[in-house]
């Protein structure tokens, strides 16, 4: 968990342009509820300005008379509020959360825009916190928030006009101390606005590891590390508890503050309206109707400073997810470049550099073709730059250098999400989602029909698993396949690639999780789907590559060999030496180590 770090201040004019999307897509709404508002808060000031009326003009005179009018002109404007505040409260609050489900949307689909790096170097915890969380506090300026505040600053400008009709002295000096209680809401307020901020963060860095931490129980059960986990999570939770304890002192100081000036305004309204009264200056009803609407404009403006903190909150979550939404996408040009109707033709790679970290190249000067429909195979010890080479070529990442064609054009002039049609992948670890074993299938073609899924999934010898499955092709998988076996993910994951068709395939150790046995059934399944499509293998299996049309021997981000299998094992270089190493492996794992050894790389081929 890191530390603790500078708080940064909320960029407003970044959240504002957030803001004034939001606005102006809900504007229509707004308006109907500012008016709705607008009836509503006149129709609120009826009841309370009755009552200088009812005091002096038919209580003090005893007109019986009058009693039923005022009655029914209150009771009707009781009606009138209600009515609106019924249709204020479903016309903006329902704007309020179609907001945020639209700002949600717009978000997750930006986010999954953005390039590879940007996941590998950014917690999911805090992306989903970006998603869910500070998109919620939106409906502070599309829903209720932005309303009421409207709403108490009319009802206290009003109120104040009454105060000023009623006696001018008196409501300056009340002023004064509303005044008073104003600059303190706005200096709380920049004290309290990065410490917001600061919450969400310190959130999504809690709930990032505690979903690490739950996603690995079974790593951390091996390990023993549960103790370890619990301190990692107590650290976070008490950097969130000092947060939130933070915020309740500053908001608790607040509402003691208001407290104090609440009593001082009554206290100022017994000394001088008392002697007001006693003077002739005010009639009882005047005094009586100045209490009401003296709360009129103090309860509206200590809502305000409650309704204040909450839009702070909005903006800051406005402003981290305005960080996001501009944030160049992998795709942001291809709408300049032409379409990409076909992928066949040869993959060249030109003088090709690649790097990670400045000055560190993972990838020097890399050159070679792949001809179209050709299976060419990459090996080399651990971190020769094999998945690197594989990233590029899926467009995960760009050259710092050369250049990749794929048919002679150049990929960095292709249509992204055109070209990514065209490809297959089965990776090392393997992602599944938590569905059914059809649906994880189906994943890369929607609409596949249950033959289609039944088909592949027999070329991947999935059939004889799933048949000892109660719910068979609808069993449920787990997060992330934890429900299965490996070698039964990696068998889902080649059917999904066979379902998509692909013109250009990936196998990233694609049968590192099966047995002998298996693989061997897996590597004819592979075979018929390697068949007329471009193909780029690695695997630590050399075996699983013999039939590869051009093998590339890779060694510290360099092509060090190139041939076929039997040239290469000829030549007696470095990849003679990984398949010696190979060999010895195998042998020694062979369960009658006393009989003649004959590894299956050297079977007929």
């Amino acid at each position: 968990m890191s530390e603790p770090v500078k708080k940064k201040k909320v960029n407003y004019g970044n959240a504002w342009i957030e803001a004034r999307v939001l606005l102006r897509a809900h504007r229509k709404q707004l308006t109907i509820g500012m008016g709705l508002m607008l009836v509503n808060r006149l129709a609120g000031l009826v009841l309370p300005g009755s009552t200088k009326y009812l005091i002096d003009n038919v209580f003090t005179p005893k007109r019986g008379d009058l009693l039923v009018p005022f009655a029914l002109a209150a009771g009707a404007a009781t009606l009138i509020q209600a009515a609106t505040s019924f249709g204020l409260s479903q016309v903006i609050s329902v704007a309020g959360q179609r907001a945020i489900t639209d700002l949600r949307r717009r978000v997750q689909a930006q986010v999954l825009r953005l390039p590879v790096s940007f996941f590998d170097s950014t917690q999911s915890g805090i992306l989903i916190t970006r998603i869910m969380t500070d998109a919620e506090g939106v409906r502070n300026l599309v829903g209720t928030g932005i309303v009421q505040l409207i709403g108490g600053m009319v009802t206290a400008v009003l109120a104040l006009g009454v105060l000023f009709y009623l006696n001018w002295k008196l409501t300056i000096a009340t002023l004064l101390l509303l005044s008073l209680f104003g600059f303190v809401m706005a200096y709380a307020f920049t004290k309290l606005r990065p410490i917001f901020r600061e919450r969400s963060k310190i959130n999504a860095e809690v709930s990032g590891r505690l979903g690490q931490a739950l996603g690995g129980a079974r790593v951390v059960k091996v390990y023993t590390a549960e103790k370890r986990e619990e301190l990692v999570f107590t650290r976070g939770a008490h950097r969130l508890f000092r947060n939130i304890a933070g915020t309740i002192t500053g908001t608790s100081a607040i509402g003691a503050f208001s407290a104090v000036i609440v009593g001082a305004i009554g206290v100022l309204m017994m000394i001088v309206g008392g002697r007001d009264i006693i003077a002739g200056n005010m009639t009882q009803g005047d005094f009586f109707a100045y209490i009401i609407f003296v709360g009129l404009v103090t309860v509206p403006v200590v809502q305000m400073a409650a309704i204040g903190t909450q839009i702070s909150e909005a903006f800051a979550g406005l402003d981290r997810i305005s960080d996001i939404m501009t944030m160049t996408t992998e795709d942001a040009n291809d709408t300049n470049l032409a379409p990409l109707l076909s992928v066949d033709g040869d993959i060249v790679f030109e003088n090709v550099w690649f790097e990670y970290r400045e000055g560190i190249p993972v990838l020097k000067d890399i050159s070679f073709t792949a001809k179209e429909g050709t299976t060419t195979a990459l090996v080399g010890s651990s971190g020769s730059g094999k998945s690197t080479l594989i990233s590029l070529i899926m467009a995960f990442t760009r050259p710092l250098k050369g250049r990749i064609t794929v048919a002679g054009r150049d990929i960095a002039d292709l249509r992204l999400r055109d070209y990514r049609r065209h490809l297959g992948v089965v990776l090392q670890d393997n992602f599944l989602f938590d569905g059914t074993i059809a649906e994880n299938i189906a994943f890369s073609k929607p609409g596949a029909t249950i033959a289609e899924i039944h088909a592949v999934a027999e070329v991947a010898h999935c059939g004889e698993f799933i048949a000892e499955f109660p719910d068979k092709y609808d069993t449920i998988v787990g997060e992330r396949g934890v429900k299965l076996s490996g070698g039964q993910r990696q068998r889902i994951a080649i059917a999904r690639a066979i379902l998509a068709d692909p013109k250009i395939l990936i196998l990233d150790e694609a049968t590192s999780s099966l047995d002998s046995e298996s693989e061997q059934e897996i590597r004819d399944g592979l075979a018929t789907l390697r068949s007329g499509r471009t193909t780029f293998v690695i695997a630590h299996r050399l075996s699983t590559i013999q039939s590869a049309d051009q093998i590339l021997v890779l060694e510290h981000g360099e092509i060090v060999e190139r041939g076929k299998h039997r040239e290469l094992l000829a030549h007696a270089g470095r990849y003679k030496q990984l398949y010696d190493k190979q060999y010895q492996i195998e042998r020694d794992q062979f369960i009658n180590p006393g009989e003649d050894y004959v590894p299956e790389s050297l079977g007929t081929k």
